[in-house]
């Protein structure tokens, strides 16, 4: 009687329903990435493969297995998590360092563990989770000193540092900035103080990407590019006026689906973190803008499942993994629209990347199941 009062305890809210309206915009939002995807990289897969549908092929698999783990994660209590999210910090800095040690470099970056010769996974992604679940574990643990600069702000601050420092040896700088701005928004919400951020990241965070940027000649030609694409049209600038093209010949209405003409190798993998300009070109300003709205009600119910969540920890992994998504639209529609430097970050849904998302759906399933426990019967 006791084991069977226990279970109920802990899964009292597992039989609730879901976001209805998050887990049809999740739909929505991969069925248009899926689409997109078979239409962007067709060129790029009949070129290296011979096969048009090989990208979308694999995509379709991961996709198909992420739904599946999304349904199954959504049954699981997200209280569990709380119960690891100290292993959560040790598990990533493994994962970070075992990518310096066994990782394969490709790009000039060492960011891939290859399993075999065609699977591959980016630990990253993956440490972004594992982040969120050690955040939310620690600051409901501290809670009583967020409110202070050095027990609240700057000890949660210096968790980050050998995360970072591994993830800037990759070189992995746009996940970098990402982890960063999900664990300062949660910990902002969680009860420390933005006047700390601020004056931290003036003092310290400002100066540090200004070197990062001086001291690295890559970093240093992005933000030269961006200033002018132009100077440099044939080289350094080509992709990000390529996407300007594709975007700006889209219109209003765009001129087709499966109709680009810039994914025909003008934009290098237009499958991965230049999905949107061929989004753009082929659908247009309508298209472009459906995508976004459907971003923005992912965000809107992202958040009001963490302001209804039962608790701290519960409304803290909610609010991480909304601005996990977030960040990331956020950054990819600034790069290949030329609003900031050019950086690898993908547009979560669409960019080409089984294993990235499988994760991303795994995640999903977190979320709607925090959606239960604030559902009402």
């Amino acid at each position: 009687m006791a084991k069977k009062k226990k279970e109920k305890s802990f899964s009292s809210f597992l039989n609730n329903p879901i976001d209805f309206t998050l887990i049809i915009t999740i739909f929505l939002l991969l069925s248009i990435g899926l689409i997109m995807l078979l239409s962007a990289s067709s060129p790029s897969a009949l070129s290296e493969s011979g096969n048009s549908y090989s990208y979308f092929s694999r995509q379709l698999i991961f996709a198909i297995l992420g739904i599946i783990a999304m349904m199954i994660i959504s049954k699981i209590d997200y209280r569990f998590y709380q119960k690891f999210y100290k292993h959560a910090w040790w598990i990533a800095l493994i994962l970070l360092a075992l990518v310096l040690v066994a990782g394969r470099t490709v790009n000039g970056a060492k960011r891939w563990i290859y399993v075999t010769e065609t699977l591959s996974l980016q630990p990253s992604e993956l440490v972004k989770m594992l982040m969120i679940i050690f955040y939310a574990g620690i600051l409901v643990k501290n809670r009583d000193e967020l409110n202070k600069y050095g027990k609240g702000f700057i000890k949660h601050i210096l968790m980050l540092a050998p995360i970072i420092g591994l993830l800037l040896l990759e070189p992995h700088f746009s996940a970098s900035i990402v982890i960063i701005g999900i664990c300062s928004i949660m910990m902002i919400i969680a009860g420390c103080k933005f006047w700390h951020f601020l004056a931290t990241g003036l003092a310290v965070g400002v100066p540090a990407i200004v070197a990062l940027v001086a001291f690295s000649p890559y970093r240093l030609q992005r933000v030269i590019t961006f200033l002018d694409p132009w100077k440099d049209a044939t080289g350094d600038g080509w992709q990000v006026i390529q996407s300007l093209y594709a975007i700006g010949s889209g219109g209003l209405f765009g001129v087709g689906l499966g109709e680009s003409k810039q994914k025909f190798l003008y934009i290098p993998e237009p499958h991965n973190d230049f999905i949107f300009s061929i989004l753009g070109e082929e659908l247009g300003f309508i298209g472009c803008a459906i995508v976004l709205i459907l971003f923005a009600i992912f965000i809107w119910r992202g958040i009001l499942i963490a302001m209804k969540a039962p608790d701290m920890f519960g409304s803290l992994l909610a609010i991480g993994i909304t601005a996990l998504v977030g960040i990331q639209v956020i950054i990819n529609v600034a790069v290949v629209t030329s609003s900031m430097p050019a950086t690898g970050m993908p547009l979560p849904f669409f960019s080409y990347g089984g294993t990235a998302l499988f994760i991303l759906l795994c995640e999903m399933g977190v979320l709607l199941n925090i959606s239960r426990a604030s559902a009402k019967k």
